[in-house]
C-alpha cells in the first residue's frame, strides 16, 4: 500500500531533471566513499576524515557509521545492481560481524579501535536499532541466513533489555552485559534522559524496514506499538513538533525544537503504517505526518529554501544549516506533497534541494559538508566523514526520490 500521487507536479518542475540529478547525485557520494573511505590495511573503512579533508587512520570506527555503511551500500546494490557497491556491501557485512559483533553478551558495540578491537563497549538501543536496518537491507540484497538470524537475534535483545514491559517505550543504553548505567546518553550534545525521541524513531525504522522484508507477529505488534508512542507520546498536536526527550515515567524533558526530526519524522511514520499494509494505520498516522510536515515548513524555512536547525520556546537555537536535515526535509516534504498534492511542499523539497546543490555538496572535494551557517558559507570545524557523518542521509535521499519520481 503506497501513497499515491494527487496530481501531477507544478509545470516549473522538471521531473526528468530531479531524476537525472538525484541519480549523479547518488554516484558521486558512493564514489566519495569508495574511493577515499575503505581501509585497506585494517579492513573495513576509515573512522574519520576531518572537515578540512585530512583523513584520521587511527581514528575509532564507530558501529553508526559502520550500520550506515552496511545499510547504505546493501541498498544501493539491491536498488542499482551495481557490482562494486554489492562488494563494498560484503566488507561492510563481514567488518561489522567480526569487529562489532559481541560474541560474549549479544548485540553490537558502540565502537571499535582503527584496529578493530573494542573500544567502547556500551549497548546503546539506537545502535541495535541500526544493526536490524543494515543486517536486514544486506539480507534483502543477498538472502544470506546468517544475516537475517543476525537482524532477528538483535531485534530480541532490544525487546528484552530495552523494552520497558511496565511503562512502555525503549530505554536508551545499558552495559556492555545490558546492566543499567549512570550515563546513557547518545552522545555528547544529548540530555541524559531514559526515553529519548531520536532512539525510538530509529526503532520504529528498523522495524518497519525490517517488517516489509521479513514479517512476523511479533515485528509487528512491536511496529504497532512504537507508531502509537509517536502519536500519544512524542507529536504535540498544539505545535506539530515532538518532545525529544522523557523520564522513565514519560515526564516531558525540555522543550527545544528539532526541526530536522520533525520533517523525517513525517515521511518515516508514514512509511512505518504502510508497512502495516493498513488503511487504519494510514489513516491514524496522516493528520500527524502532514501537521509535523507543515510545522516545518511554516518555522524552519529560510529564504533560501535550507530549514533551520533547532529552536525553542524563546525562539531560535541554533540558525545553521546542517546536512542531513536538508536531506530529510526533501524527502519530507515531497512525501506531504504525494499525500496532499498541495504544490507549496513540493516546491519546498525543490527549493531545499538546490540550497543543497548550491551550499552543501563540496564540488571541489566530494560529499556534503557537515554544515553550513546562516548565509550558505560551509563550516568546516565537523567531519567530512565520522562517527555520526555517514553517507545514510544523502543516500538514502536520492534512492527515495529516485523511487517517487519514477
Amino acid at each position: 500500500m503506497k501513497s499515491s500521487i494527487k496530481n501531477p507536479p507544478p509545470l516549473r518542475i522538471d521531473i526528468n531533471k530531479l531524476k537525472t540529478e538525484f541519480h549523479q547525485e547518488l554516484h558521486n557520494i558512493l564514489n566519495w566513499w569508495s574511493s577515499q573511505m575503505v581501509d585497506e590495511k585494517n579492513g573495513g573503512f576509515f573512522g574519520r576524515m576531518d572537515g578540512y579533508g585530512q583523513l584520521h587512520p587511527e581514528a575509532d570506527k564507530g558501529v553508526i557509521l559502520n550500520a550506515r555503511l552496511l545499510w547504505t551500500y546493501s541498498a544501493v546494490a539491491l536498488a542499482t545492481g551495481d557490482s562494486l557497491h554489492h562488494q563494498l556491501a560484503h566488507r561492510a557485512y563481514a567488518y561489522f560481524c567480526e569487529h562489532f559483533w559481541d560474541d560474549l553478551e549479544g548485540g553490537v558495540f558502540w565502537s571499535v579501535d582503527h584496529q578493530g578491537n573494542p573500544a567502547d563497549t556500551q549497548k546503546q538501543a539506537y545502535a541495535q536499532a541500526f544493526a536490524v536496518y543494515a543486517l536486514g537491507e544486506y539480507y534483502a540484497l543477498t538472502k544470506k541466513r546468517e544475516a537475517l538470524e543476525q537482524a532477528e537475534e538483535i531485534f530480541w535483545l532490544i525487546e528484552k533489555y530495552s523494552f520497558d514491559r511496565q511503562k512502555n517505550g525503549y530505554l536508551s543504553a545499558f552495559a556492555r552485559d545490558w546492566s543499567p548505567m549512570d550515563d546513557i546518553r547518545l552522545s555528547e550534545k544529548d540530555a541524559n534522559e531514559a526515553k529519548i525521541m531520536n532512539t525510538h524513531l530509529h526503532i520504529l525504522e528498523a522495524y518497519a524496514s525490517f517488517y516489509r522484508i521479513k514479517p512476523s507477529t511479533a515485528l509487528r505488534n512491536a511496529l504497532e506499538n512504537v507508531i502509537g508512542l509517536f502519536l500519544d507520546r512524542f507529536y504535540i498536536p498544539e505545535n506539530g513538533s515532538m518532545h525529544i526527550y522523557f523520564d522513565e515515567n514519560w515526564t516531558p524533558k525540555g522543550h527545544d525544537i528539532s526541526f530536522g526530526h520533525n520533517v523525517e519524522a513525517s515521511w518515516l511514520l508514514w512509511e512505518a503504517a504502510e508497512a502495516l499494509d493498513s488503511a487504519e494505520a494510514l489513516e491514524r498516522v496522516r493528520p500527524a505526518c502532514l501537521h509535523m510536515a507543515e510545522a516545518v515548513l511554516l518555522s524552519a524555512v529560510d529564504s533560501d529554501g535550507a530549514i533551520l536547525y533547532e529552536a525553542c520556546p524563546m525562539g531560535l537555537k541554533d540558525a545553521d544549516k546542517h546536512w542531513w536535515p536538508q536531506a530529510e526535509a526533501v524527502v519530507g516534504f515531497w512525501n506531504a506533497w504525494q499525500l496532499t498534492g498541495e504544490e507549496k511542499f513540493a516546491e519546498a523539497a525543490v527549493n531545499c534541494w538546490s540550497f543543497i546543490k548550491a551550499h552543501l555538496i563540496d564540488r571541489e572535494e566530494g560529499e556534503w559538508h557537515w554544515r553550513t551557517d546562516r548565509c550558505g558559507q560551509p563550516i568546516l570545524s565537523e567531519d567530512k566523514a565520522g562517527p555520526w557523518k555517514a553517507p545514510y542521509h544523502n543516500s538514502r535521499m536520492c534512492l527515495e526520490m529516485g523511487r517517487r519520481l519514477s
